[in-house]
């Protein structure tokens, strides 16, 4: 009996045993399964038959990313505009007016029709193989006529329903298999097939990674093989680095005079610390065109820049009385947008110009969009000749004409420059009196720059006053008149004996006196003011500065701030 209970429990031992074992393997099985399967990659994305076509850009497979469908009809390739919008140009519209798309990208400004088999390159004509069309209320592009326009290189393999997409400007590897392989979905021990490569097969190097290298083959498909198995590899194709104009940090000083002065003969002078000159050059006239201020006089300004050393970026301004609703006329209007942009062009070609500084204030609000586009467009014109576009901007709060017509990200993004007028805190239309530029607005201005607006801070110069507004008020408080004073003069006006006192908040002077029945006040620029706003500069790693405007200064004023910047 009792060797009996023994026999039987060992049985009962074994078939717990058994049972134990059976679930391990299902475990395990399950385990490999999931990884064989059921595994996602970002890299490849196995696709169902004929569901869709795998996009590879910059070898990254981004089908999952993709918002619509890619169509192929009529041998051609067709990219929604949305999609476009997510991998090449985010600023891609739809130019209902002309029943075309306007996309831009690095040095080039395209349209294509939606109607006929035509587009624009940077403003010349071209037939096309095909349009762009409308299938569901989506818009679609032919991908590949758009080739030069992203520098990219597309190809289309039928086989493996993969479409790749290469930048030109990018770096390309390219290598030599030593041995059939599998190629591999990753790095893991146990990862998926993706695809076989012969022996003496070329692949596109992507990466080297702990004995792996991960890379692209001729099917568009890319994983990992061992590096060993890896060899010659040559660089067909070099990165291409968009180089600046201005090394370093940009220091400009604006020239201002009316349209109806020459302009100033600066001959056997020089402005020590500068590198950019910004004088009043172009201006929009009261029908819309684009009129110069530049003559015999200008030519002379413009050799005595170069002799020294500094480039020459005019400003463009939409000055005077009456200019808000003829720059409202121009900005939404693609054809006119595109007449200025040639004409800004043309000045630039004729004299010799480094860029320009655009200056148009006075806007509408509703016209934000369209201001943007407006930079949008000249920038990669301007760019695909070497030449700087600079834009001015207010503080982000304000008025609808005066601060709310600025879109300061996009503008920020694609321009070269956004340029922040850090002055006029309290201006010439203000009913009260106030500072020109308190060190506290400046910085809380400047911080909504960087982190609200997110504009890169090596995109943005800080611009400062060189004058300071002589203000009267009546017994009452109420403003009568003010008046700007350039720094030059500051001393001179006020009487002697006024106490000054420090306002550690504006980080600046402040004086108030009596002079007949009316009270004076004045927040003082000088040194000590400028200086502590020009070290926001170096501690938020600004781009650079810019001085409203020559003449104002005083003498030495020069020195003082390129030693203070040290640039």
């Amino acid at each position: 009996m009792k060797k009996s209970n023994r026999v039987k429990m060992t049985r009962e031992q074994i078939e717990k045993k058994k049972k134990r074992i059976i679930m391990i393997v299902i475990s395990i099985l399950a385990i490999i399964l999931i990884c064989i399967v059921g595994y996602k990659l970002n890299d490849y994305i196995i696709l169902g038959k004929n569901k869709t076509i795998n996009l590879v850009i910059n070898n990254r497979n981004v089908t999952s990313d993709l918002k619509n469908s890619i169509l192929i009809e009529n041998d051609e390739i067709y990219i929604s505009k949305q999609d476009l919008g997510n991998f090449f140009d985010k600023y891609i519209y739809e130019d209902k007016d002309n029943n075309q798309i306007i996309t831009t990208y690095n040095t080039k400004i395209a349209t294509i029709s939606l109607e006929e088999n035509k587009m624009t390159i940077n403003g010349s004509s071209k037939s096309t193989y095909a349009s762009a069309i409308k299938k569901d209320d989506t818009i679609y592009i032919p991908i590949e006529e758009l080739e030069d326009v992203y520098g990219i290189e597309i190809k289309y393999l039928e086989k493996t329903k993969v479409l790749t997409i290469d930048s030109l400007s990018k770096e390309q590897k390219k290598a030599i298999i030593t041995k059939n392989v599998p190629v591999k979905s990753s790095k893991k021990f146990i990862s998926k097939t993706i695809d076989r490569i012969k022996k003496g097969s070329y692949v596109i190097v992507i990466s080297e990674e702990d004995g792996y290298t991960r890379i692209r083959t001729e099917n568009g498909k890319v994983g990992y093989v061992k590096s060993k198995r890896i060899a010659n590899i040559v660089t067909t194709r070099e990165n291409i680095e968009e180089t600046k104009q201005i090394e370093g940090k940009v220091n400009l000083v604006w020239d201002y005079y009316s349209t109806v002065a020459n302009a100033p003969d600066r001959s056997g002078t020089t402005i020590d610390g500068i590198n950019v000159v910004s004088p009043s050059f172009l201006y929009l006239d009261s029908k819309g065109n684009l009129e110069e201020n530049i003559g015999s006089e200008g030519q002379k300004y413009i050799e005595w820049a170069h002799e020294n050393g500094y480039k020459v970026w005019p400003m463009v301004q939409n000055d005077g009385d009456g200019m808000l609703q003829v720059t409202s006329t121009i900005m939404n209007d693609y054809n006119k947008r595109q007449e200025l942009i040639n004409d800004i062009i043309e000045e630039c070609i004729k004299y010799n110009l480094d860029g320009v500084n655009i200056d148009f204030e006075n806007m509408k609000q509703a016209d934000k969009d369209m201001y943007s586009r407006f930079i949008i467009e000249l920038t990669p014109r301007m760019k695909n000749m070497g030449l700087v576009v600079s834009v001015d901007v207010t503080a982000p709060d304000g008025s609808e004409t005066w601060s709310l017509c600025f879109d300061r990200n996009v503008i920020g993004d694609v321009a070269d420059y956004i340029v922040f007028m850090a002055y006029d805190q309290y201006g010439v239309s203000s009913n009260k009196s106030g500072s020109t530029a308190g060190y506290d607005w400046v910085n809380l201005s400047l911080n909504k720059f960087l982190k609200t607006e997110e504009i890169d801070s090596e995109k943005i110069i800080l611009a400062i006053p060189l004058y300071a507004r002589l203000w009267t008020e009546d017994t009452s408080g109420q403003v009568i008149k003010q008046s700007a004073v350039p720094i030059k003069n500051i001393e001179k006006v006020i009487p002697s004996g006024v106490e000054k006192k420090w306002d550690d908040n504006l980080k600046q002077y402040y004086v108030e006196y009596q002079e007949d029945s009316y009270i004076k006040k004045m927040w003082i620029e000088d040194e000590e003011s400028l200086k502590q706003k020009l070290l926001l500069i170096s501690t938020n790693d600004l781009g650079g500065v810019a001085s409203w405007s020559k003449g104002m200064e005083k003498e030495d004023f020069w020195t003082f701030l390129k030693e203070t910047l040290d640039f």
